[in-house]
């Protein structure tokens, strides 16, 4: 699965144990140039509050096999990082 910086999931125990609670998280960018095991990802981005906020940054440990995309964000709405 392709993720871009904007795209929101909702990260659940399918992905990992430590998310024992639905998380809805939204991506700032896929780490894919860090070492895992196959089938896992680091992601980082935003915990989400009921509202939609920000409330949290963070790095999580994944399985791609576990994530569900909650909203794809497309046009205008997806995060543009500054290059580097």
């Amino acid at each position: 699965m392709t993720l871009n910086g904007g795209d929101v999931l909702l990260v659940t125990s399918a992905a990992s144990v430590q998310f024992t609670k639905p998380v809805r998280f939204r991506v700032i960018k896929d780490v894919t140039d860090a070492a895992t095991f196959d089938g896992w990802r680091w992601i980082d981005g935003y915990e989400l509050d009921a509202k939609g906020e920000a409330v949290r940054r963070r790095r999580i440990f994944v399985r791609s096999e576990g994530l569900r995309v909650a909203h794809r964000a497309v046009g205008d709405d997806r995060v543009r990082l500054p290059a580097r």
